[in-house]
C-alpha cells in the first residue's frame, strides 16, 4: 500500500523468516559460528535462545541454508507440543522421508507405530544416512514448549545411536531463554549440547544498522527514518526485532496516510500510543 510513495520495492519490514532481509548483526553471526561449529563437527546436540521476537527462526534459516549438502536430511520441527510417542513418530517420519516437509502426521492414534517401532525406524533410518556419508540434522522450535521430562530423556536417547562410532545427527533446540533452566532440570541431555548461543536484543546502534539494512533491502535510496528517530525507536521496541518491525511498519503506514517527507522520534511516538491496548477497567 504505502511503497510507491516511499519508494520501495516492498514492504522491509513483514514480521516473517525471509533470508533477503537478514541482518548479520554481531548476535546473529555469533550464533550462526558455533552453531555451524557444532553440525560440520558433527556434535550431537546445541541450543539456540533468545527472548520472543529476537529473531531465532531466521537464524534457523540462514543455517540450513547455508550447509553443505552432506548435512540432509534437515527435520523442521515448528510445533513441539505433543506426547513423547507423537514426536518419535514425527521424527521417525520425516527423517526416513527425508525431512522434506514440516507438516505433522494426523494419522488417529490408534494408527501409530509404537514407540519402539518409531525408534527402531529412526536408528536403521540415521545408520543408513552415516553410510552415505550424511549428517542430519533436527531443529525443534519453541522448544520451550516442550512439557514432559521423558521428552527429552527421548531426545537425549536419539544422541545415543552412533553407528561406526559417529554421531549421526545434531539436534538443535530453539526456544526462549526458559528453556535453559528446563535443560538444566535435565542434565543428562544439557551435558550433551556442545554449544549454547543467545541471541540478546539490538543496542541502540544495532538498531539504526538493522533499520537501514532492512530499508535498503527493500529498494530504499534515502533517508526514510530521521536521525533523531533512533533513540526514540530503540527505547519503544527493547531493540526486539519483532517490534521494530511492527512498530516501522505501522509509521510507514501512517507516514504515507499524513503525506510525511520522514518518520521523526516524534512520530514514532504516537504511533507507539496507537499500539498501545487500554486494559479495561
Amino acid at each position: 500500500m504505502y511503497e510507491s510513495y516511499w519508494q520501495l520495492d516492498c514492504k522491509p519490514f513483514e514480521n516473517t523468516a525471509d533470508p533477503r532481509f537478514y541482518f548479520p548483526g554481531e548476535p546473529q553471526q555469533s550464533a550462526l559460528l558455533k552453531l555451524r561449529y557444532a553440525i560440520e563437527n558433527r556434535r550431537g546436540a546445541a541450543a539456540l535462545c533468545g527472548a520472543s521476537g529476537t529473531g531465532k527462526s531466521l537464524v534457523a534459516r540462514m543455517l540450513r541454508e547455508n550447509l553443505g549438502q552432506q548435512y540432509q536430511p534437515q527435520v523442521h520441527l515448528v510445533f513441539p507440543q505433543m506426547q513423547t510417542d507423537e514426536l518419535l513418530v514425527y521424527l521417525a517420519d520425516q527423517l526416513e522421508g527425508g525431512g522434506a516437509g514440516d507438516a505433522f502426521d494426523a494419522r488417529p492414534t490408534g494408527d501409530r507405530p509404537s514407540v519402539r517401532r518409531s525408534i527402531e525406524r529412526i536408528e536403521r533410518t540415521l545408520a543408513e544416512n552415516a553410510q552415505a556419508e550424511r549428517h542430519a540434522l533436527v531443529i525443534i522450535d519453541e522448544a520451550h514448549l516442550l512439557e514432559h521430562p521423558e521428552t527429552f530423556e527421548a531426545l537425549r536417547l536419539l544422541l545415543n545411536f552412533q553407528p561406526n562410532d559417529r554421531t549421526p545427527l545434531t539436534l538443535l533446540l530453539c526456544g526462549q531463554t526458559v528453556l535453559l533452566p528446563m535443560l538444566e532440570r535435565t542434565p543428562s541431555l544439557e551435558e550433551r549440547l556442545a554449544v549454547k548461543s543467545l541471541l540478546r536484543p539490538f543496542s541502540e546502534h544495532e538498531t539504526g544498522q538493522y533499520v537501514a539494512h532492512r530499508l535498503r533491502k527493500a529498494g530504499a535510496d534515502r533517508t526514510i527514518f530521521a536521525a533523531d528517530s533512533v533513540p526514540t525507536l530503540h527505547a519503544l521496541t527493547g531493540g526486539i526485532a519483532r517490534r521494530i518491525n511492527r512498530l516501522c511498519d505501522l509509521a510507514l503506514l501512517i507516514g504515507f496516510a499524513e503525506e510525511r517527507s520522514e518518520i521523526t522520534a516524534d512520530h514514532l511516538e504516537a504511533v507507539a500510543g496507537e499500539l498501545v491496548a487500554v486494559a479495561p477497567e
